[in-house]
């Protein structure tokens, strides 16, 4: 695909190697003349010396020919300018990187006024992983649908687990909770799982359930599932921001600490997270921490701007307490050596958001212009997870499940409509403008359509 990308910052360079390795075809832009030399010379790609605001710079980048424009500079209304002028010029899909939290409560109204096919944001993707991770401390994996309605959830079968051997259709009547399990992984067999298969010790398994039912499950299955209580945060920039605000969103009961050096930083902070508990101090002060619980608390989230600084934080809460570590690094170029350490989870920001948009090209790439929406690889690529947008196709909408013919190795996993999640049952139906999410041990789905079973010729019946 013909990508063009506009900045040359950590994001911007990040996303064009990414991009690169994948065989796209990347041209870079950007006003710097010495930061895109160095870009055009270390990815051996194309670069334009120019401002991408401007409709002759877009032109001389090939706009008109491009499939997709990624604007990533430092200045989010020179992004959103960039992808007003490319959609008009070249009619390309366009990504744009929106960073103020001022905008947040207006990102749905600019996508859909600028007709953006994504928003990035590193500082709320980085704090919508870590809010997951928080949320649920015994998950493997979690891969989110639909900016974050819907999450499947990847766990571990105990070998002591109570629900071993239970065929799955009697699971809610035998827990009282709504869950579907839509993967397993025993060994090297992938299972897309029906009614009357059962869970084994040491299976590998995904499911989907509400959230009110996660935390019940995690404990009915017999996994060591012990929720966040309280947590500290050193470092109070805008992912500490974010997560507050998602915890809070999420009703999570759960006692927030954010320590910061910046007295103007902390009396904002202060105002803006009311439930949140500020404090005006050194992070990396031993007596702090101590004073406030760094041996007992649940969670330990290193955030500030500094690597060096965060590691060294991570691994003295480590050698504390048992809390859940959590530490987020920049310069992805020490992920070997970080490795080695008991840093816990090591949040890479610019990486998350360029797995989410490299999602997103394979899914459009994948696609050819269908209405894949988002696709995850699952079981060490054995396996995808679609979500699809149900455009009016009579062979798919209102039709109960029931009636449908679905291919070999396929599940319905969930469906949302209007903001509301569906656990899908036979005799519900795919209505247009639905997002469905399917799991699938079949790859190369390009449309909703795919799904089906394809009727033989000797099968159909003519009426005379």
């Amino acid at each position: 695909m013909n990508i063009i990308v506009v900045g040359c910052g950590k994001v911007g360079l990040t996303l064009a190697d990414q991009l690169n390795k994948e065989g796209h075809d990347i041209t870079i832009v950007d006003q710097d003349e010495k930061v895109l030399r160095h870009a055009v010379d270390f990815l051996d790609i194309m670069g334009i010396h120019g401002n991408g605001a401007m409709l002759q710079t877009l032109r001389e980048a090939g706009v008109q020919n491009a499939d997709v424009l990624i604007a990533a500079t430092s200045r989010d209304e020179v992004n959103m300018l960039c992808c007003l002028f490319a959609k008009k010029e070249g009619n390309c899909r366009t990504i744009a990187r929106i960073r103020d939290p001022q905008y947040t409560t207006e990102i749905s109204y600019l996508r859909d006024e600028l007709n953006l096919a994504m928003v990035i944001n590193p500082d709320m993707t980085a704090a919508k992983e870590i809010e997951r991770l928080l949320r649920f401390p015994s998950a493997m994996k979690v891969d989110s649908f639909s900016r974050g309605k819907l999450d499947l959830i990847r766990v571990k079968v105990p070998k002591e687990s109570q629900l071993i051997g239970i065929p799955l259709h009697t699971f809610q009547k035998e827990t009282g909770l709504n869950v579907l399990i839509t993967l397993i992984q025993r060994g090297e067999d992938i299972l897309i799982p029906n009614g009357f298969d059962a869970l084994e010790a040491d299976d590998l398994m995904s499911f989907i359930a509400a959230p009110k039912d996660v935390s019940k499950f995690f404990i009915k299955l017999g996994v060591d599932y012990t929720p966040v209580r309280d947590c500290i945060i050193v470092g109070g920039g805008r992912i500490s921001y974010y997560i507050a605000r998602y915890i809070d969103e999420m009703h999570l009961n759960m006692r927030l600490k954010i320590i910061d050096s910046n007295k103007e930083r902390c009396e904002y902070l202060a105002d803006v997270l009311p439930d949140s508990i500020i404090i005006n101090g050194d992070g990396i002060d031993a007596e702090l921490l101590k004073k406030e619980g760094i041996e007992n608390t649940d969670a330990f989230c290193s955030l500030t701007g500094f690597d060096e600084e965060n590691i060294m934080l991570s691994l003295y809460a480590g050698k504390l307490s048992d809390a859940r570590l959590i530490t987020k690094i920049n310069r992805i170029a020490f992920e070997n050596v970080t490795n080695e350490m008991n840093l816990g989870s090591v949040i890479y920001p610019k990486q998350i958001v360029a797995e989410s948009i490299l999602r997103y090209v394979r899914a459009l790439e994948n696609s050819k212009g269908s209405n894949v929406e988002t696709l995850y690889k699952l079981a060490d690529g054995k396996a995808e997870a679609l979500e699809f947008k149900v455009l009016n196709d009579p062979d798919l909408i209102n039709i109960p499940f029931a009636e449908l013919s679905f291919k070999q190795g396929v599940l319905i996993c969930g469906i949302i409509r209007q903001n509301k999640i569906i656990t899908p049952r036979g005799a519900d139906v795919m209505k247009v403008g639905d997002r469905v999410i399917v799991v699938t041990t079949n790859t190369g789905f390009n449309d909703l359509r795919d799904i089906l079973e394809v009727k033989k010729e000797e099968d159909i019946h003519y009426e005379l």
